[in-house]
């Protein structure tokens, strides 16, 4: 079992005329390998996973296993549902496709006690043989993974190996690794790469890679060689984007943004999600100004 970590991407998932862009999502995830990141994680939250088809979430794993084949960047899928057995389905899939690792976002609506998320995990890392990564995200799912639940899921289950903490509180974090260290705790939260990562997390799934994967390359890769001072000013750096990347619901300002820059052809979500407002259309061509994006 490998345990996936450092620069991670959260891939959005890019439309033409209302369906799946395969070519410009192949591209994309080219521009991330060609940019240093060690992980794309394709059809999370950022990808839109709830909108899309079985069909295209199991293609779009396809395709990022095809496009990574061969090169040094791994694929962590996305393997998450509010119903157990179709998380199951996708993570088979996934093992099944190739990809490197799972990651399965907590149950979304029907608000699971503590004993139910476990169960849950459990069954879905018992369907595969690769790593699982835990995504705890209360602030979009309703539910919240409590510690207690991690550290049991962590020591009983052999191939969950981490968590990605969105719950954006460092102290959980803090938390987690001063009980357990071995646990890969992997920053969900763009703003507070650098603190986890400092405070011993082994890497990031980031939303701002999208647009620039090679500055969370940088950063991530500084921070896991010691190098804080670095890996500090980085962050420092991305801080105005990072938080103009999150203000509407992502992946809207994100997709809004890559299409501002030129990586998109066109700016096409799925319903409910629709474009930002004409004043945050704004902010983040003022604050693209400030930085550059490679190609």
């Amino acid at each position: 079992m490998e345990k996936v970590k450092g620069a991670m991407t959260a891939l959005i998932t890019p439309f033409k005329d209302g369906k799946l862009d395969e070519e410009r999502y192949a591209q994309l995830i080219q521009r991330q390998i060609d940019n240093a990141i060690d992980a794309v994680v394709p059809v999370g939250t950022t990808g839109e996973s709830a909108t899309l088809s079985h069909d295209e979430h199991k293609r779009c794993i396809q395709i990022a296993v095809e496009v990574c084949k061969g090169t040094g960047t791994k694929v962590m899928a996305g393997a998450g549902s509010n119903a157990t057995h179709e998380a199951i389905d996708l993570a088979k899939f996934a093992q099944e496709a190739g990809a490197d690792a799972i990651l399965s976002v907590t149950p979304y609506y029907n608000k699971p006690t503590q004993e139910g998320l476990y169960q849950h995990y459990r069954a879905i890392a018992e369907s595969v043989d690769i790593g699982v990564v835990l995504y705890n995200v209360p602030g979009r799912t309703g539910v919240d993974l409590k510690p207690e639940t991690v550290f049991r899921l962590f020591d009983e289950v052999e191939n969950i190996y981490g968590i990605k903490e969105a719950t954006g509180s460092i102290e959980r974090t803090v938390e987690l690794l001063a009980k357990r260290p071995e646990l890969y705790a992997i920053s969900g939260d763009d703003a507070i790469n650098y603190p986890i990562i400092a405070d011993g997390g082994m890497g990031v799934i980031s939303v701002t890679a999208n647009l620039l994967p090679d500055k969370i390359a940088m950063l991530v890769h500084a921070g896991l060689a010691g190098q804080f001072d670095t890996a500090k000013m980085i962050n420092d750096e991305l801080y105005e984007i990072n938080k103009a990347l999150f203000c509407e619901s992502n992946p809207i300002p994100i997709k809004a943004a890559m299409y501002l820059a030129g990586l998109l052809e066109s700016l096409e979500y799925r319903l409910p999600l629709v474009p930002p407002s004409d004043e945050h259309m704004e902010l983040l061509k003022k604050i693209l100004q400030k930085y550059e994006v490679v190609q």
